[in-house]
């Protein structure tokens, strides 16, 4: 028994190619049992379109490099069952807020990288032992349950894309800036003093520009608790304001 007829309405686009035009190109393809957007995009590549370009490494929502707009909802492409779309009709766009490789494929690692020396997002350590031989403190259980919590983050770009303050307002830091600052206050190994970290996210740009529209807590592939922890650390910043 076949399946039915998916309808792609994919937006296409090579920003290196001086003569290319934004666009959207329509492709068909049958359905196959448990078949994932991914699955669809590589087929359309194998058999009708090698041009075609988007982003992937593990195909089991771990890397996150699928992320991608569809039907208007960022998400990642592996978890996307086609079947979630009763009338077949599916559009694909790249992330917003990212810069555009080609097609459906954008830099998110440019702009982690960023972040990341924007806010000094790796462990500062209490005082000046740099003895690497030194044993590692013991840390509590509980503490580590917590660390990893904010640790499942796969920087796919899906709560940059699905936050209306960060296409308002490009020099934002997004809950995945604040998810990882958040990791690190909670981080008792960590030096720094909550004074500290207001002077990198205690302003507009930080825990004070967030509207709280839960749109990264709405979109989040791995469920992750971002406004919990945007609320927790505008109670930590409004303190040291005191």
């Amino acid at each position: 028994m076949s399946g039915r007829i998916l309808t792609f309405n994919i937006f296409r686009f090579d920003p290196q190619d001086a003569g290319d035009k934004p666009k959207m190109v329509k492709y068909q393809l049958e359905e196959t049992s448990g078949m994932t957007v991914f699955i669809a995009l590589n087929k359309l590549r194998q058999e009708q379109d090698p041009s075609l370009q988007f982003d992937f490494v593990c195909r089991a929502g771990i890397c996150g490099s699928c992320a991608m707009v569809i039907n208007g909802f960022p998400t990642l492409a592996c978890r996307t069952l086609t079947a979630k779309y009763p009338k077949g009709e599916i559009t694909l766009m790249p992330l917003p807020g990212f810069e555009l490789i080609g097609d459906l494929s954008v830099n998110t690692g440019k702009f982690m990288r960023e972040l990341a020396e924007r806010l000094k997002l790796w462990l500062h350590p209490k005082g000046d032992d740099l003895n690497i031989h030194r044993l590692e403190d013991p840390m509590d259980p509980q503490e580590a349950a917590r660390l990893y919590e904010l640790e499942r983050c796969v920087e796919c770009g899906v709560c940059v894309s699905a936050c209306a303050t960060k296409q308002m307002r490009d020099t934002f830091v997004g809950a995945v800036g604040m998810m990882k600052i958040a990791r690190f206050e909670l981080d008792s190994r960590d030096g720094r003093s909550a004074d500290d970290f207001y002077h990198v996210i205690g302003n507009q740009d930080g825990v004070f520009g967030c509207m709280t529209l839960l749109g990264c807590q709405d979109n989040c592939p791995k469920d992750l608790p971002h406004m919990q922890q945007i609320a927790y650390l505008r109670r930590k910043m409004a303190s040291t304001l005191l």
